[in-house]
């Protein structure tokens, strides 16, 4: 019996060990603790460029393998790529042994008063599990979330009226936190731009409503997002609160993914949407 209960251990040990998620295999540049020994951005892209195969490897999944020190190296080889255009699955990536919701935490907590308006809820949490992904209006230069559920903000008071609604992947969500798309600079990398989805003016775009849009914009939790194309359908991104760095996100359109990738993976070309900077990046097809 013994050995029955040992073996039906190590079995379910293997298989456990077989299902867990492998950080993706890529090289990164060395570095400590000290701030100081992290790699410049323009050095690691000489150094470490990343080729289409290497793009392949990165998953929404994997990603979250990473420590954020890796999550930003990525982030500096990437391009801005196309804006997008559509409806985009999104997740948050909480960086390996960090702790990304003490971060986001923290960041509502300094926004001095606006606690107050937010009655207990967790912003983290809200993230984490309402929050379904974005729809791009790409000729409209607009994006909208897809929210899954409202209960939490309808038992506070924060939603008014119904808000519009779409479904994708059978599966219906409201659409909530209106923003606007274009290119700018990126406040992690400098050196090209990124698609930038500003919130600040959120007030100002058609379907806005005040409760509980306001929650994103200059009157609440002043989010900025920008995002950059780690290969066709995938994009990586960076949400900031106040300009303060709050998480990462991912952003995937499997429709995309299936349709271009192929023709990206095969000559690491793609529409630039916005300025690739003096330091052009080089993709490196596949052989």
């Amino acid at each position: 019996m013994t050995r029955c209960i040992l073996s039906a251990l190590a079995a379910a040990a293997l298989l456990t060990a077989c299902g867990k998620t492998e950080p993706p295999a890529i090289a990164f540049a060395p570095y400590s603790a000290d701030y100081a020994t992290k790699p410049d951005f323009a050095q690691l892209e000489y150094q470490y460029p990343l080729s289409t195969a290497d793009l392949q490897k990165i998953t929404p999944e994997n990603l979250a393998r990473l420590k954020q020190e890796h999550l930003d190296q990525i982030y500096a080889r990437l391009s801005a790529g196309p804006i997008p255009d559509g409806a985009f699955d999104g997740s948050i990536v909480l960086p390996e042994g960090d702790s990304g919701k003490l971060r986001a935490g923290e960041i509502v907590g300094g926004l001095a008063g606006f606690a107050l308006h937010l009655k207990g809820i967790a912003v983290d949490k809200v993230g984490e599990t309402l929050w379904k992904g974005k729809v791009f209006y790409r000729n409209e230069r607009v994006l909208r979330n897809r929210i899954e559920d409202l209960d939490v903000f309808r038992k506070i008071g924060l939603v008014e009226g119904e808000p519009k609604k779409i479904t994708v992947g059978g599966k219906d969500a409201w659409l909530l936190f209106p923003a606007k798309l274009y290119c700018g600079q990126s406040l992690l990398d400098s050196r090209r731009e990124s698609i930038i989805i500003d919130y600040a003016f959120t007030d100002e775009l058609p379907g806005y409503q005040e409760k509980p849009d306001f929650l994103a914009g200059r009157r609440g939790l002043m989010v900025r997002d920008e995002i950059r194309m780690v290969r066709p359908g995938l994009y990586l991104g960076r949400a900031y609160m106040d300009r303060v760095f709050a998480l990462n996100f991912v952003l995937y359109n499997k429709e995309i993914a299936e349709r271009d990738g192929p023709a990206f993976q095969k000559t690491g070309k793609v529409q630039e949407d916005c300025w690739g900077g003096t330091q052009k990046r080089v993709v490196v097809a596949a052989k």
